[in-house]
C-alpha cells in the first residue's frame, strides 16, 4: 500500500551556472534539518502527481535514496514529504 504524502517546502542550497542550469546541492527542513545531494540524476519539466504542482523535478540522489525535487520556478522548492500520522 502506498504512504500518502504531502507537499513539503523547503529551503535549498542551488549553484546557478553560466550555461542557465541550477545544480542543487543541499535541501533544508522546516525543522532545521540539513540534506547534502549526493547527485543529480536527470531534470526535467513535470508535475507531482503524489501531491500536486509542477515545476522542475530534480531527481537527486539523498543517502543513497532516490527521491525527486522540484522547483515551481516561482523561487519554492519542495520535495514530496510523508504523511505525518495524528493521533
Amino acid at each position: 500500500m502506498e504512504e500518502e504524502r504531502r507537499k513539503v517546502y523547503v529551503e535549498v542550497d542551488v549553484t546557478h551556472k553560466t550555461d542557465g542550469t541550477a545544480r542543487p546541492r543541499k535541501i533544508k527542513f522546516e525543522g532545521g534539518e540539513v540534506y547534502e545531494i549526493d547527485r543529480v540524476r536527470h531534470c526535467c519539466r513535470a508535475a507531482s502527481t503524489k501531491v500536486g504542482g509542477t515545476g522542475l523535478r530534480y531527481t537527486v540522489m539523498i543517502c543513497g535514496t532516490e527521491t525527486f525535487l522540484f522547483d515551481e520556478e516561482n523561487g519554492k522548492w519542495f520535495v514530496e514529504g510523508k504523511k505525518r500520522a495524528v493521533l
